[in-house]
């Protein structure tokens, strides 16, 4: 039952994925595609959990972890590069 749902949750995050390539491609600002970039990892996160419950190990979840904080820091640094044009002062 749990390998289905896992199936179904990684298709439809599959779909997901696609719908922010193609906002990420034809965004009208450079924001949206920020916003679409932020998107994206927050649903590589999720695939990469469905695959630790796919298989059944908690290696996958601090990769998930590691990946969140990454994904983070980089979309915080990205904005505040638009916004002054320097990520340190």
């Amino acid at each position: 039952m749990i390998e289905t749902a896992c199936l179904i949750a990684f298709g439809a995050i599959a779909a997901a994925l696609l719908m922010n390539l193609y906002r990420l491609a034809r965004g009208p600002a450079v924001l949206d595609r920020v916003l679409a970039l932020d998107t994206m990892v927050i649903n590589a996160i999720a695939l990469v959990v469905v695959v630790g419950v796919f298989f059944g190990t908690g290696l996958y979840f601090e990769a998930a972890l590691l990946f969140a904080m990454v994904g983070f820091l980089s979309t915080v640094a990205f904005c505040k590069y638009l916004l002054r044009g320097n990520v340190i002062e």
